[in-house]
């Protein structure tokens, strides 16, 4: 869950809150852990029945936290990156119907300057 929930942390606009006593858990963990940075609420006192909804708030992701982010890799990940670089590399080749960046070089003789 924590992974999951860096992961998701990374996709979102900082700064990021979460209230669910799940998520505080895990924001908590990160943070114990050094991966963000975060205020967390200390733990509730059961006989207080008033004040603000307790709310763990997410501030930034540590260099430590983006290593790990690179680190780790989910099923099918590695597959839709590589082929998005294999589109790139086939349109740059002029493998997509021959309208590729070597098919505009070849056109203008090399010379991108106007004659």
């Amino acid at each position: 869950m924590s992974m999951d929930l860096l992961k998701q942390i990374a996709a979102s606009r900082l700064p990021v809150s979460f209230r669910t006593p799940k998520e505080m858990d895990a924001v908590r963990i990160l943070r114990q852990a050094g991966l963000v940075i975060a205020f967390v609420p200390a733990p509730s006192d059961p006989l207080k029945l008033s004040g603000a909804e307790p709310a763990a708030q997410v501030l930034a992701i540590t260099e430590k936290g983006r290593e790990e982010l690179a680190r780790i890799r989910y099923p099918g990940e590695a597959e839709q990156a590589g082929s998005r670089h294999m589109g790139l590399k086939n349109w740059l080749i002029g493998g997509r119907g021959g309208h590729g960046l070597q098919q505009v070089l070849r056109a203008r003789g090399h010379d991108s300057r106007p004659s």
